[in-house]
């Protein structure tokens, strides 16, 4: 499949309550560019549409040899334990993205062991709290990390991200973390006169766009810091590690003898809108004139690729109005396997009456690219992360359901709607496969 996916923008930010004015007072005065920071920081977060924020922060609960994450509906964040109680907010937890991370972290021999109840740690709330005064709603997967090792931290994140890819939601990483601790005589954590080597590894690593470089500093550099902030971003790493990197340091500061870093690591939002873009123009062309628009002549990315994909054309409101696509890759490439199922989700869906010119102006678009389908077993089911394609016997009648479909509720139903779909029978022997699915959307 492609590098690409829809983890729309990675970033670092720092968790001090003391930026919080409420918390801070007068003394907000001495993190302002901090403060300024975080508002760059959203709005390239707003820019990017993500719909869910997942936040890693040190200072949730650990657990020696598990993550740990903040379990729904909602979670819920206050500063009572920084005399600002009155400071509080609520925001709803993306329950199929930590339930798709739980199955991806699973998949990969890691546990994910659930908070429940509870305020949210400061790590957690003090990035939070300028993400929803900057502008951003949504929801939030809230997670932290282990005692496992560096090498564990960086391959979470990297089930982070393909959970990511299976939920088709835009998401956003923010690694909560401050860098050394003890870069002044008064710090909280005590001076030493090395400690400022970490913050400079890590500030010429972003302001090199090499994240190789944090990921394999050395351990003494860490010690010596006093950091807290180091797992989080193996975390962000992680996730990051089939994108090309696109790092930029927005601000850097320690005023009280703590590093305070704002810096993107990734920003990915590309091919987000040209798959279904495509799709849009495939079908606006071959309404207005008749004719079937040429394929890019150098299409990038996935669209390169071969590939079976899947075209849903619905209204503003939300009511399908066309869905047709391919199982295996009929076309040389993706682009064109999107210009041939837009045009026949539009004009071939026997469900519907083709789609009007007069209609065009109320559709949206999103493209679903398939993976390889495997042979599988119900156990290995799940309606949320899995498509299934049901098969008789003969190998004449195949149905097909893509994931996360309204209305499926466990994976009996999933499984019986896609037999009705192929014609099979209740009680007729099967074969199951199972595949994963990119979903792009306007």
């Amino acid at each position: 499949m492609s590098t690409d996916s829809f983890l729309v923008f990675t970033g670092v930010a720092p968790h001090p309550p003391i930026m919080v004015p409420e918390v801070g007072g007068e003394a907000v005065s001495e993190v302002q560019s901090s403060i300024d920071a975080m508002a760059e920081f959203t709005r390239r977060i707003n820019e990017a549409a993500a719909e869910t924020v997942v936040l890693i922060s040190p200072h949730a609960p650990l657990e020696a040899d598990s993550f740990v994450a903040y379990s729904g509906p909602n979670a819920n964040g206050n500063f009572a334990r920084f005399r600002a109680p009155e400071t509080a907010f609520s925001v709803p937890v993306d329950e199929e993205l930590l339930s798709a991370i739980e199955v991806h972290a699973s998949n990969a021999n890691y546990s994910v062991s659930r908070i429940q109840g509870g305020d949210l740690d400061h790590g957690t709330a003090v990035p939070l709290y300028f993400l929803l005064s900057n502008g951003w709603q949504g929801q939030i997967v809230a997670l932290g990390y282990s005692f496992l090792s560096n090498d564990d931290h960086v391959s979470f994140g990297s089930c982070i991200a393909s959970a990511i890819k299976s939920t088709g939601r835009r998401v956003a990483i923010v690694a909560s973390g401050d860098l050394s601790h003890r870069l002044k005589p008064d710090a909280p954590a005590g001076y030493n006169p090395n400690a400022h080597v970490f913050d400079d590894e890590v500030v010429a690593a972003i302001n090199a766009n090499d994240l190789l470089k944090i990921e394999a500093m050395d351990t003494n550099v860490r010690r010596t810091a006093g950091e807290c902030g180091y797992r989080s971003l193996l975390v962000a790493i992680g996730a990051t590690k089939e994108l090309a990197p696109k790092c930029e340091l927005i601000n850097y500061e320690a005023p009280f003898g703590v590093g305070y870093m704002v810096a993107q690591l990734s920003s990915d939002d590309e091919v987000l809108g040209e798959l279904p873009g495509l799709a849009r123009r495939a079908v606006e062309t071959y309404l207005s004139t008749g004719m079937r628009m040429p394929t890019p002549t150098r299409p990038f990315g996935i669209l390169n690729e071969r590939a079976p994909c899947f075209v849903s054309l619905k209204t503003k409101d939300g009511e399908l109005r066309g869905c047709i696509g391919t199982i295996e890759p009929s076309k040389e490439t993706l682009a064109e396997e999107i210009i041939a199922n837009a045009i026949s989700a539009a004009s071939q869906d026997p469900r519907f009456d083709p789609v009007t010119v007069d209609e065009l102006s109320n559709l949206k678009y999103s493209v679903d690219v398939l993976s390889a389908a495997e042979e599988t077993s119900v156990d290995r089911l799940n309606p949320r992360i899995y498509g299934v394609i049901v098969e008789d016997e003969s190998g004449q009648r195949r149905g097909l359901l893509l994931p996360d479909i309204p209305g499926v509720k466990d994976i009996n139903d999933q499984v019986s709607i896609a037999a009705r779909k192929a014609g099979i029978g209740p009680g007729t022997p099967i074969r199951l496969y199972r595949f994963e699915v990119e979903r792009y959307r306007e």
